[in-house]
């Protein structure tokens, strides 16, 4: 039987808002990008967070992940400006609706869920559950208003900033090797999102955040900490990965960290190359599980928005993912947890936090 995966983490409602804006590409089966509904249910990936993310406007997404020289020596992009919150919106919405759309179009094949219930309900009538994301908040103005209305369309996922800063915070840059101590902590209008993220049940993502914005989160925050799509420093010292300070907080605090399989964000140099082995996956894992308990560790592909080791190559391929777990001695039970069951239960420790 194939394992069951709820990826935490991807851009495909960005590579559709490029490609195919009404949505009908996901519900087929092609070669482009990383997912669709015939791959996924290929690859036993029932659901997953869908990120929206508003691309910098002087550049794509793929380029602003190329490396380059730093004055500094060091390799990464250049600080990427803050973004304006009307253009940002309307990106937002844009994507927004084309999940809806996919959802309309479907009949019944893909739901938005709200709720981990809702994603079990879905995945016992086949169905596949989207759950939504907002990757860098610059859509939302500094009164908040408009997190209640996204939050209404089923935003239950939001990372505070992308790699670049804004009224909020301030992102970590690409740079390696590099620490994610760059740059101040939250605002006062970050600390405030924190706040209404928390009271809606909304997740609170630090991925992309910088290492004094995320202690601000973890001071702040009275739901689960968690990184969507990060990997360990300690292997893959990248200004994005996380610190085992910072794994330590996110597992006292009840989170969840989701393997990004960017090999960039996965290789001890720091590469962009296909041929990295799912080896190097399940040697983040370990150092994952050692540091964040059985729990704390979950899979947040970064699909769609991210070069992916060949061995895997598209959502058809995990189940080389869950191959190479078993090789490395995990057991069905942990294997569930860190594919499934792990997002939908820090999903609802979140939710039961919220006061509103």
């Amino acid at each position: 039987m194939t394992q069951r995966i709820f990826d935490g983490h991807n851009d495909a409602l960005l590579r559709l808002s490029r490609k195919d804006r009404t949505g009908a590409i996901f519900l087929g089966e092609g070669n482009d990008g990383h997912i669709d509904l015939g791959r996924a249910a290929r690859g036993g990936m029932t659901g997953g967070i869908f990120a929206t993310f508003v691309p910098p406007e002087s550049t794509d997404r793929a380029s602003a992940d190329m490396r380059q020289t730093m004055p500094d020596g060091s390799t990464g992009v250049p600080d990427i400006q803050r973004e304006g919150q009307q253009r940002a919106l309307a990106v937002t919405l844009a994507q927004l609706a084309i999940a809806l759309r996919i959802e309309r179009k479907s009949a019944g094949a893909v739901r938005i869920c709200r709720t981990p219930a809702e994603v079990e309900a879905a995945n016992a009538d086949d169905a596949f559950a989207m759950m939504l994301h907002m990757e860098g908040a610059e859509a939302i103005g500094p009164d908040l208003d408009e997190l209640e209305v996204l939050y209404s369309c089923g935003m239950r996922s939001l990372g505070l900033v992308w790699s670049r800063p804004t009224i909020f915070g301030h992102g970590v840059p690409f740079r390696f090797p590099a620490t994610p101590d760059i740059g101040e902590g939250l605002t006062e209008r970050g600390l405030a999102l924190v706040k209404s993220c928390n009271q809606l049940g909304i997740m609170v993502d630090c991925s992309h955040l910088n290492e004094k914005g995320f202690w601000d989160v973890t001071r702040h925050s009275q739901a689960p900490v968690v990184a969507t799509h990060s990997n360990a420093h300690t292997i893959c010292p990248v200004s994005r990965n996380l610190t085992d300070a910072q794994m330590d907080a996110i597992r006292d605090s009840e989170g969840v960290v989701g393997l990004n399989f960017a090999t960039f964000f996965l290789r001890e140099d720091g590469k962009r190359i296909a041929a990295t082995p799912l080896e190097t996956m399940t040697r983040h894992l370990d150092h994952m599980l050692n540091k964040l308990g059985p729990k704390g560790v979950a899979l947040g592909s970064d699909f769609d928005g991210a070069l992916v080791p060949v061995g895997i190559g598209d959502a058809a391929g995990l189940p080389n993912l869950v191959a190479a777990m078993r090789v490395s001695g995990y057991d069905d039970a942990l294997i569930d947890a860190i594919c499934y069951r792990n997002w939908l239960s820090v999903l609802a420790r979140t939710q039961s936090c919220a006061t509103l």
